[in-house]
């Protein structure tokens, strides 16, 4: 899907993606990006973020929260299994 101004969601997701990445990485994790379509981005949290008791809350109230503000595409945020 590209948008009026000729930038896929799929790069816009990258480049959010991009801008949270440094945060996870902080604490010894990280995001993967697995597929965007219809306005569902599929990720994999890897590193410490992939059996952390809280990545379900880094991924609602942090990655989808921030990918819906920047990217407005984007409906919903899901992780694919570890």
């Amino acid at each position: 899907m590209t948008t009026e101004k000729g930038i896929s969601t799929k790069d816009k997701v990258i480049e959010a993606l991009a801008k949270i990445r440094p945060s996870l990485q902080a604490d010894g994790g990280d995001v993967e990006l697995i597929d965007v379509s219809d306005g569902v981005v599929k990720v994999k949290l890897v590193g410490a973020c992939a059996g952390c008791p809280m990545s379900t809350m880094t991924l609602q109230m942090g990655i989808e929260r921030i990918l819906k503000q920047q990217v407005p595409e984007v409906k919903q945020v899901v992780a694919e299994p570890a």
